[in-house]
């Protein structure tokens, strides 16, 4: 690794205090960032908590900064396809982006026919399944083989707590959702960020497997993407010169993404139910050094995280950004 991260562990960045922002504008605390409203912008600022299971599992030194950093990497690169909502990056935990209406849809894209979840494609692939969210699959298929096109399974925003939903681009539309028309340039972009986004993760020596967009209207109504794009909680990334030969052995690719800390608490036989173990410092730091390896292979830079703790010099970007 480049960066030490176990000191991270003693002090780990959770957010701001509420009385420290009080009069920069409404804060919202969520599961893993904090939201503060500034008016004509937001500020948002990435936490190292990680959560999977629908809980929080913890904290990983420097996700919230590898998070902030590389989504405004991407986003850079995807300007000619769709514009976002980022404005500046004032400090590393926190984006200042413009508000937009958010679209009651998440897009997921998806290259592989891979997944363990009930919902993933080869659960139901491997149930017998050959119509999967409306979309038909032939026989023969292996998991985690590549999809002759990659394929979008929208889902629901769920409320807080709860699960996105499933939703085929029919029942969506026919729900009143997204109308027709809109709904079409958002698949159609969706679509050319993906296909962006594999092809420079390849460049990368990086498969990009599947991923999940969230689009909204800005103030004149253009389609804009929001929140994060490609980043190790957005999307899943597989080492690509391991791929073929772990398959053939019959193992799973090896993860550089949120997977990696999922998969480490199902080996230990959590699954999901009841009140997840807490994260013990030896996987948060392979954690963080599974994030810091997917920022800088694809952005070929070095992390250079700030230190700890973050909520003061966090505080101090947001005032100046005023």
């Amino acid at each position: 690794m480049t960066v030490d991260l176990q000191p991270a562990i003693d002090h780990p960045f959770t957010g701001l205090r509420a009385e420290q922002v009080a009069d920069l504008g409404p804060l919202t605390t969520g599961k893993v960032r904090d939201v503060i409203d500034l008016g004509d912008r937001l500020a948002l600022v990435a936490t190292d908590r990680i959560s999977a299971f629908d809980h929080v599992l913890g904290t990983v030194p420097y996700r919230g900064q590898v998070l902030n950093q590389l989504a405004a990497w991407w986003f850079e690169r995807i300007a000619d396809v769709v514009p976002s909502h980022l404005i500046d990056v004032p400090d590393p935990n926190v984006t200042i982006g413009r508000k937009c209406t958010t679209l009651p849809v998440e897009v997921v894209v998806r290259g592989r026919l891979s997944g363990s979840t009930s919902t993933a494609l080869w659960t139901r692939y491997a149930a017998g399944e050959r119509t999967i969210y409306g979309l038909g699959f032939p026989d023969g298929m292996a998991k985690n083989d590549a999809l002759e096109h990659p394929v979008i399974t929208p889902t629901t925003k769920a409320a807080a707590g709860a699960h996105d939903e499933p939703i085929s681009e029919r029942d969506l539309v026919a729900q009143g959702l997204v109308d027709g028309e809109l709904w079409e340039q958002v698949r159609t972009v969706a679509l050319a960020v993906f296909a962006r986004g594999v092809s420079l993760a390849a460049e990368a020596g990086l498969v990009l497997v599947d991923t999940k967009y969230e689009f909204g209207l800005d103030e004149d109504g253009v389609l804009t993407i929001i929140d994060e794009v490609h980043t190790p909680d957005s999307s899943r990334f597989w080492r690509a010169a391991t791929v073929h030969e772990r398959q053939a052995e019959g193992l799973e690719p090896e993860n550089l993404d949120k997977e990696f800390v999922r998969l480490a608490y199902v080996a230990n036989g959590y699954r999901g139910e009841g009140v997840p173990p807490a994260m013990t410092p030896e996987l948060a730091v392979q954690a963080a050094g599974v994030y810091q390896e997917a920022f800088e292979a694809l952005t070929g830079q070095v992390l250079a995280p700030g230190r700890y703790p973050a909520a003061e010099r966090v505080e101090a970007a947001l005032r100046n950004v005023r």
